[in-house]
Parts: structure tokens; sequence; C-alpha cells
């Protein structure tokens, strides 16, 4: 099936022929990284995370955009969801193969990979989010792959697909949680260290995610022959307002925290992030722009009338998207660092290089779904050939 990504218009191939020269960017730019080290990125002592762990960190929750269409279509038989399924599944899986590069390159010396599969260490929390995430990535691949091998020969899936839903599932929340340990389980940096820190990425995800792929199910709707339901669009824009209402609501008590116990370590970072400390405030515009997005966003997709709208509707889920990357894509990881054990202030800012990598590794994983999506559309237009052919 994979022979049909190889035939489009000519939109395709310009689109297809930009994500590769963004790749080859990103490629020179890692070579650069690979002779010199992480010394030509903006990395140092104090902020040993920057742009490629955050980006990772974020990617980990769109990916878990597939269990939110999942639920409703294997769970609760939701019929109307069943044409994007697949498409959540793919989208998974281009996230997923992002975040394991933005990990690749984060690690200066990249066969260094290789000590988690020869020197396992259960104990370690980064072991296990290594094992969730291969093993998503797996499920959705194989899901999404064989359901879309038995819809071209005219067939339905068969059972054993379905359990793998089942077991992708769990899966995917797990993926989340997991990562969110990572960051709960560190007691010297008190912006990290809450109880709830895995409830909000999971609430962010829920939104962010859903959000991108609506966005994408509108756009394959205006450029191709993929039609997406209404009644779908709108049943998963339902879902990003509300999870989007709990994430607000879940920072929010993490503000009350803070300054309701005064405590000088849990309130530094917010007032880093929002306010400025010691003078450096780089942060400061973009987690602004963050909560307006945010509240924005909820406002025009809680209200019905907007909501039906495909204009503002597409507005909304831009807002949402980037809100939501801002939140944890930016202001999460940088903003942890801040201050460090001396109660200093080290302000991180990405170089040319880093930029370029993560260009290209967002370059890679959009030309993963591009393809992906490509394969999805060309055997859903021949089946429906098929079932025209077979009525006359």
């Amino acid at each position: 099936m994979l022979e049909k990504a190889l035939y489009g218009s000519k939109r395709y191939y310009a689109w297809v022929g930009l994500l590769m020269i963004l790749i080859a960017i990103g490629l020179v730019a890692y070579l650069k990284q690979f002779n010199y080290g992480l010394g030509v990125t903006g990395l140092s002592r104090d902020v040993s995370w920057g742009l490629y762990i955050s980006q990772f960190t974020f990617m980990v929750g769109v990916a878990a955009s597939a269990v939110m269409v999942a639920i409703p279509y294997y769970l609760h038989d939701y019929k109307t969801f069943g044409k994007i399924v697949i498409l959540g599944e793919f989208l998974a899986v281009a996230a997923v193969v992002a975040c394991v590069l933005f990990i690749f390159v984060d690690l200066g010396q990249p066969t260094r990979v290789l000590n988690i599969v020869l020197h396992p260490t259960p104990g370690s929390i980064m072991f296990w989010d290594m094992v969730v995430l291969t093993g998503y990535l797996v499920l959705n691949f194989v899901i999404g792959w064989s359901v879309l091998g038995y819809e071209k020969k005219g067939f339905p899936a068969p059972r054993w697909v379905k359990v793998l839903t089942y077991i992708a599932i769990p899966w995917a929340i797990s993926i989340h949680t997991v990562t969110a340990f990572l960051y709960a389980g560190l007691p010297g940096k008190h912006y990290w260290l809450t109880a709830i820190m895995a409830a909000r990425f999971l609430a962010s995800a829920f939104a962010a995610g859903p959000a991108l792929l609506i966005i994408l199910c509108m756009i394959l709707r205006k450029l191709t022959s993929f039609k997406t339901s209404t009644r779908a669009i709108q049943s998963l824009a339902t879902i990003v307002v509300y999870a989007m209402i709990a994430n607000v609501f879940f920072f929010l008590l993490e503000v009350f925290t803070a300054f309701y116990s005064n405590i000088p370590g849990h309130m530094a970072t917010f007032q880093y992030l929002f306010a400025g400390l010691g003078g450096h405030n780089n942060l400061v515009p973009l987690m602004w722009s963050a909560a307006v997005l945010a509240f924005l966003g909820i406002i025009l997709l809680l209200i019905p009338k907007w909501r039906r709208n495909e204009k503002v509707l597409f507005l909304a889920l831009i807002a949402v998207f980037v809100a939501a990357w801002l939140d944890k894509g930016i202001g999460l990881v940088l903003g942890g660092f801040v201050p460090n054990a001396l109660g200093h202030v080290t302000e991180y800012i990405p170089t040319g290089a880093e930029l370029a990598i993560i260009m290209g590794v967002y370059a890679i994983g959009l030309l993963i779904l591009t393809v992906l999506y490509k394969v999805v559309i060309a055997v859903r237009e021949q089946s429906i050939d098929n079932n025209q052919s077979e009525a006359l």
C-alpha cells in the first residue's frame, strides 16, 4: 500500500519537497551538533533540558490524541468517529516518532540510546518511558496498518485488532502519565513537584491532540476527497473544550497552592513566567499569550453557535493548540529550571542550530503523517470506486 504515496498532485509533491528541504537543513544542523557536541545549543549547567525535551513532552500529548476517538468508537460503539479513528492512530505514530527523535538529538552522543536496551534499569522512570513509547508506537502502527489493509481487501478487521485496541487505550494514558512522573519525581524542582502533574499532562493532551486532529480533518476535507462528517468534528470539538477547561482549572489550582502557601520556591517560577524575576522576563509575553489564547479558545468553543461556524471553530482550535504548546512546550520545562538551587536565574535562549534541528524533526513527523494520510485517502478512494462498480 505504501506505493500509493508515490503518486499525487503537484501540490502534494511541492509539500513533500518542502518537508525534504527542511529535513535536509535539520540534518546539516544535527551533523554540526554531532561534531561539536551540545555546546552548540543554549543548554548550560543550570538549564540541562531545553527545547528538545520540551517539544518531546508536548508531542507525547499529541500522540495521545488517538485515544480520544478510540474510546468512544471502540468502547461506546460511537460510529460517528469510525472514519477518523485511523487518522488519530496515524497521527499518534508520527507524533511518537518525533518524540523519539527529540530524545535522540538531546542525547548528544546518539549511541547512548543503546544503554536503555543493553543495560535496562527498571527502577528508572526513563526506562519505563521508553517502554511505553515504543509499545504505543508499535500498537498504533499495527492497528492502523492492519485495519487499512483489510479495508483495501473489502473485509472488516479481525477480532485480534480490536483486542490490540483495548490494550492501546490504557497504554495511551500510560505514556503521558509516565512522562509526567519524570518531572513530578524530581524533588529539587518546585514547579514540577506536584501530585497533579499527570492530571495536567492528560488534560492538556486531550485538548491539544484532538484539536490538531480536527484541524487536520478540516484541511483534508478542504483539499482532498476525504470528507469528515460535521457531527464527528463537532463531537470531538466538545471533548477539546472540556479537556481545555480541566487543563486551565488544574493550572489555576497550582497557582492557588503556590501563592496561598506563600512558599518562595513554589511562587518563584510563576513570578518568572508571568511577571519576570530579577530582571529576567523572556517568557512573560509567551505565557500571557498562552493565557489569552486558552480563554479565547474556550469561549469560542463553549458557545454552540460559534462552535458550529467552521471558520470560528478553526481559529478556536488553533488558539487551543498554540496555548497548550506555549504552556507545555515552552513554559513547563524551561520555567522549571528557574530559579536554580542557589536562587539565581539563568535564562535559556535556543541557538539557530537547535531551532534548525527542531524544524527538521517536526518535518520528519509531518512527512510520515503525510505519507500515511496519503495511503489512507488512496485506499478509501479505491474502496468507494469498488463499491460503485459492484453497484453497477
